[in-house]
């Protein structure tokens, strides 16, 4: 881990009092907020996942600011106050084809390029699994591969043990906070990974062979665990550490799905932060006040995804007032982190510029009407009746010979299709970017009672929002009826335990014909989904295997297209909002 970094600068003493929260606030369009050279800086990043480089719509304005407007407005910063540190909220490592072709190293080395000091584990970062987690952050020096040079903090990312020792052993991963020191005052940036990781990247991963936990996540109690590991590490940080102010840094988000693991919930039931620097759920937040536990406001902020904002919090140390704002359309780029992003482009847009298929329509994740929603995450698409057939008729049923045919079933969680594909030619490096995760399929045998109980809980949250885990289907139709409330029972993790009441998935037809809960019937799928529990979705993990896992999902979109399609996406798949396979009521 860094030292402390000892910034000097006068007007101490006024700080010992805590933050005055809730200063003025505004998304600034290419510029700074005003900042005094005594004044404290944070800026922040968060669900950057991998799109690296500057983007530019077609009147010339910036959309994403790049990583290297990232540097440059840290350098802008430095020019007023030496009091500056850069942190990011989590998920930089996983999401495109920069990303996948160098699990995760080639974000590392521009990260540590553009300067962070600070960075907080999100759900992605373990997508390349641990052993690469513990490399990529730096658990395991020396690895032979490049490392964030930064602080890595999380007060709830647990290590158990690989013997499953008591509470009593457990350790912390990661540092639960860090003290940067800026002259006479120290600021505190606490860490926190969600507890939705387990089900929100692969739950296998955090497991032993014999599939019981040996990393945690603080996730019981219904909370009341989170905001413990929260609570410690805030108060060890102001007595221990003699924190003058305390910044949270988290990976949870705002959405009601992720209760109660939310940032929100976590400063409502906690003493002692200061601001909250947010992710995981994609939100443009510029300066929400919060009630804490004793009822003081904390600043909550978010910059949305893929650099479409940077974060500005400022400390004034006069009054001891907060100021959170975000920074748009930033254009400038720092020379020295732009030269390092062109040379690891140039070492794999070959690969990606390849052209494997093509398309008559567009293929979308995002409603059309409504370009902001991930459609894909809470209804039927087109693109997710396109991956979810290619599982079914790529993979098959698992016989060879004349009993060969498609599977059964196909599921795709929603979650896992990752962005659209325009009209026209489709090249290597968009099917990456649909499926950057490098998800295998496979194929299982199921009953009917285990599929629609896979329905149930993925349509638990149906007409309420966004769901990762939500199914896109081939050779199945159903309905969802969102008048009746979801009865699925979840364990801590947020794993399927049963359905306890009536169902809100009715009229479930296999192949035109109503499903029976007492046949076995073949699903095609992904490892994720089928052998780990994605999603929470569990009920297929030691069901028998016919199809074992051997080619990548992105592999298995390329054939399908290629193969069953000849090459072209056609009128088949025209419809935006899909073929008609699931109808919510």
């Amino acid at each position: 881990m860094k030292k402390n970094r000892l910034i000097v600068f006068a007007l101490a003493a006024v700080m010992l009092f805590g933050l005055l929260p809730g200063g003025a606030s505004a998304v600034l369009d290419g510029s700074l907020p005003e900042i005094e050279a005594n004044d404290i800086v944070i800026l922040h990043t968060n669900d950057v996942h991998c799109d690296y480089t500057q983007v530019k719509g077609e009147d010339g304005a910036v959309t994403n600011i790049g990583y290297a407007g990232v540097a440059n407005i840290k350098a802008e910063a430095l020019k007023k106050t030496s009091n500056v540190t850069l942190v990011d909220a989590g998920d930089a490592l996983q999401g495109g084809a920069i990303g996948t072709l160098s699990k995760g190293e080639y974000l590392v080395e521009i990260m540590n390029a553009v300067g962070y000091d600070v960075f907080v584990p999100g759900n992605h970062e373990f997508d390349y699994g641990m052993t690469r987690m513990h490399q990529l952050l730096g658990v395991i020096p020396d690895s032979g591969t490049q490392q964030l040079d930064l602080d890595v903090v999380s007060a709830n990312f647990i290590d158990l043990g690989a013997n499953l020792r008591s509470a009593s052993d457990d350790k912390p991963v990661f540092d639960s906070y860090v003290i940067e020191t800026y002259g006479e005052i120290k600021v505190a940036y606490v860490g926190i990974t969600t507890p939705e990781s387990f089900t929100k990247s692969t739950p296998a991963y955090f497991q032993n062979s014999r599939g019981q936990y040996i990393y945690g996540l603080s996730q019981g109690k219904n909370g009341e665990e989170l905001y413990s590991a929260v609570q410690a590490a805030v108060d060890d940080a102001r007595t221990a550490g003699e924190a003058d102010y305390v910044i949270a840094i988290g990976h949870l988000g705002v959405d009601e799905a992720s209760a109660p693991w939310r940032s929100i919930d976590v400063i409502e039931n906690t003493t002692g932060i200061d601001a909250f620097i947010d992710g995981h759920s994609h939100s443009v937040i510029e300066n929400q006040l919060v009630k804490s536990e004793d009822g003081k406001d904390v600043v909550l902020a978010q910059t949305g995804t893929k650099l479409e904002n940077v974060g500005v919090i400022t400390i004034d140390p006069d009054d001891g007032s907060i100021e959170a704002n975000l920074v748009s359309g930033w254009k400038t780029e720092d020379s020295a982190v732009k030269a390092v992003v062109n040379e690891i482009s140039s070492e794999f847009e070959g690969d990606q510029a390849a052209v494997v298929a093509n398309t008559d329509v567009d293929l979308v994740v995002n409603d059309p009407a409504a370009p902001e929603t991930r459609l894909i995450r809470s209804q039927e698409t087109n693109l997710g009746d396109l991956v979810a057939d290619a599982y079914r008729y790529v993979l098959g049923n698992g016989k060879t010979g004349s009993q060969a045919k498609p599977a059964d079933i196909g599921f795709v969680n929603g979650g896992g299709i990752r962005t659209n594909i325009a009209k026209g030619e489709i090249t290597f490096g968009e099917v990456i970017a649909v499926h950057p995760y490098n998800n295998v399929g496979c194929v299982v045998e199921a009953t009917g009672r285990e599929i629609l109980d896979a329905l149930e809980m993925a349509a638990r949250s149906a007409g309420e929002g966004e769901n990762g885990g939500f199914l896109q289907v081939s050779g199945l139709s159903y309905t969802i009826d969102t008048s009746v409330a979801s009865t699925v029972q979840l364990d801590e993790y947020k794993n399927f335990v049963s359905v306890s009441g009536a169902r809100r998935v009715k009229d479930v037809l296999v192949d035109g014909k109503a499903i029976n809960a007492r046949t076995t019937y073949t699903v095609a799928s992904h490892n994720y989904m089928l052998l780990d529990g994605g999603d929470g979705i569990n009920m297929f993990r030691d069901n028998k295997v016919v199809v074992q896992p051997v080619i990548l999902d992105n592999q298995i979109l390329i054939t399908y297209i290629q193969d069953n399609l000849n090459g072209v996406v056609g009128e088949d798949y025209s419809d935006p909002y899909g073929q008609g396979r699931i109808k919510i009521a």
